[in-house]
């Protein structure tokens, strides 16, 4: 009797381990997301890559599902510009987003800081100083935690930015990964993982 208990309790600790965090990503294909627009993602390598296509346009790859109070982890990999962004709560139609994006930039372009497309762009960012927690052209691992109206982005381990905004309160939909527009752009990332807050 007592190994049964024990072990409906390892049981029902791995459920609910699993129910907590998400893998969004499984390394091997992109299921569970989708392609808007022409620029190009594939998996390469057990790593989900993003690079600009021949129309050089904004490109990206949301979530089939809806997520709204969450903690996001991924690590990413910019080589040539590095320009994209990761999108929450966000719905797309064509290339044009709905959303917000905590920025992913080259050095010395706020990565972190929140700009929300379509609208009133740059909500937030970073102070200049944190700056230096981004590694160009090495991995880095972002954590982004929404919660109501509030949002806080971290920067391999250093708090970017944090935010209380009524609009982003209100918001439903995706996470979405953004190339920006204008070409020569390469990102890889893996490690995505979530873990829904309610």
């Amino acid at each position: 009797m007592k190994r049964l208990l024990v072990s409906l309790c390892v049981v029902c600790m791995v459920t609910f381990t699993h129910a907590q965090k998400e893998k969004l990503f499984n390394g091997k294909n992109l299921d569970g997301w989708t392609i808007y627009g022409t620029e190009k993602w594939y998996v390469e390598d057990g790593l989900l890559i993003c690079e600009s296509g021949p129309d050089k346009g904004y490109g990206y790859l949301a979530t089939d599902k809806h997520y709204k109070d969450f903690e996001l982890t991924l690590e990413f990999k910019q080589e040539a510009n590095g320009n994209s962004g990761v999108f929450i709560r966000s719905t797309i139609e064509g290339t044009k987003i709905t959303g917000w994006q905590v920025e992913v930039a080259p050095p010395g372009h706020d990565t972190g800081g929140v700009y929300e497309s379509y609208g009133r762009g740059w909500l937030i960012k970073p102070e200049a100083e944190k700056d230096k927690a981004l590694k160009m052209g090495e991995w880095n691992k972002m954590k982004i935690r929404v919660e109501g109206d509030q949002i806080t982005s971290w920067l391999n381990g250093t708090q970017m930015i944090t935010l209380t905004d009524e609009k982003i309160g209100k918001g439903e939909g995706s996470v979405a990964l953004q190339i920006h527009d204008g070409g020569g752009i390469k990102v890889k990332w893996r490690k995505i993982k979530l873990k829904q807050l309610k």
